[in-house]
């Protein structure tokens, strides 16, 4: 562990930065669109439009940090339900699978209280709630199966695509694309988390604990569930990296075999 946090706490503090600057991001475009008190909620009554406006930000967020130059060293995680699935897929060493996790949900932690800094009592309001998830009208149970097949729809697509040669450089289009449908569409039954340390960070302050357990473990199960499909289908041999974009500029920390990879994409361009 301590030689591990050595040699990598680079890309730890980058997946604490990564998760904090994306709940930032959601906890200020939560409250522009979310309080009552907001401009642009009269200017746009309908939440579905609103829900839309929120999906694209977040969505743009996550793309716009898996190709960043951090993204592209730590692997883009931001979630210990990613990184705990590429810990069973045996691409990750359990003391950097351990730290990640860790990273991550300091980061997040830190990211929402941030956002209570500079935003202030509004994010607190009901509306807003510290852009807690929390299940719709289907209840807790529809909110488990929700989060259970969003997540296995999103690990799915992103081990499909960056251990494909030609579909691997869009893999966090891919990723960013499902994240703003799955705002847009999905959020009124579960709250779409798909990540335990961004509800976490929201459940703290907007103390809303009663649920938490939904979102720590639906989201570590669909990833895991669409992984021993991946793998039964094609073999552990067919996963590559644990990166969401694999930059050859860039270190990797994993039990990579990205080379075996870059050849072929390479002959299909």
């Amino acid at each position: 562990m301590r030689a591990a946090l050595r040699h990598h706490w680079p890309e730890y503090l980058i997946e604490a930065a990564g998760l904090g600057i994306f709940m930032l991001a959601a906890c200020v475009a939560g409250t522009l669109l979310g309080h009552p008190a907001s401009p642009a909620v009269g200017a746009l009554p309908d939440p579905l439009a609103r829900r839309g406006l929120m999906g694209a930000a977040m969505g743009l967020t996550a793309v716009g940090l898996i190709y960043s130059p951090w993204g592209r060293r730590s692997g883009a995680h931001f979630n210990p339900a990613t990184t705990l699935t590429f810990w069973r897929l045996g691409k990750i060493a359990p003391a950097d699978a351990a730290l990640y996790a860790l990273a991550q949900t300091a980061g997040g932690i830190t990211g929402v209280l941030l956002a209570a800094v500079l935003v202030g009592p509004p994010l607190g309001a009901p509306d807003v709630l510290y852009v807690a998830t929390v299940p719709g009208p289907v209840g807790p149970a529809g909110a488990f199966v929700a989060e259970v097949a969003i997540t296995f729809v999103l690990m799915s697509v992103v081990l499909r695509a960056s251990n494909t040669a030609r579909l691997a450089p869009f893999t966090g289009l891919l990723a960013g694309a499902l994240v703003a449908a799955y705002i847009t569409l999905e959020a009124p039954l579960s709250g779409m988390s798909m990540n335990p340390a961004r509800s976490l960070a929201s459940a703290l302050p907007a103390r809303t604990w009663p649920t938490l357990w939904i979102y720590v473990l639906a989201p570590p199960l669909g990833m895991l569930l669409a992984a021993e499909l991946y793998v039964r289908r094609r073999g552990p041999a067919a996963v590559f990296c644990a990166k969401l974009h694999h930059d050859t500029t860039q270190r990797c920390i994993f039990r990579c075999r990205y080379a075996e990879l870059a050849p072929a994409q390479g002959a299909s361009s």
